[in-house]
């Protein structure tokens, strides 16, 4: 990784999602509980690895089909060049904003697990702020939402 003056530092053991146990997962569900996950790999060797919490979410939400994926963070979604929150935009758009430097920054990998589940067959990905009280509750059930909506 790189600090905001370009140097480059390790932040750790941190990898890339290559599997998931999925019949765990399936196993609480059946039994009626809602997991709550936490984005850790064991590699090779059974050393720990931290997984990007965001690409975790993805690949969970692709394999069960998910009507939703929601990603949470601290700003209020996609924003435009003017700094103002886009409410809704397909994968188009998405993808010329970010080859356009609109979207950028820490932006960029939750857009991306967003499209990543939109390919796998997710209906839609919200990305909101969740520092907002009743966020979820916000975005799902009003006319405009808070965050923005990823579409196909």
């Amino acid at each position: 990784m790189r600090d905001e003056h370009g140097s480059y530092f390790d932040i750790g053991f941190t990898g890339q999602a290559a599997g998931i146990r999925y019949r765990f997962l399936w196993k609480w569900m059946k039994m009626g509980y809602i997991p709550v996950l936490s984005p850790i790999g064991v590699g090779r060797g059974g050393q720990i690895y931290n997984i990007n919490a965001d690409s975790a979410a993805a690949a969970v939400a692709a394999y069960l089909k998910a009507e939703k994926l929601i990603l949470l963070t601290d700003v209020r979604g996609v924003l435009d060049k003017e700094g103002q929150l886009i409410s809704k935009v397909n994968t188009y758009r998405t993808r010329k904003l970010i080859k356009q430097g609109v979207i950028s920054g820490g932006m960029i990998p939750k857009v991306k697990c967003g499209l990543y589940a939109l390919r796998k067959g997710v209906a839609k990905t919200h990305i909101i702020n969740g520092q907002i009280p009743h966020c979820i509750l916000l975005e799902l059930f009003t006319d405009r939402g808070i965050g923005t909506m990823v579409v196909k």
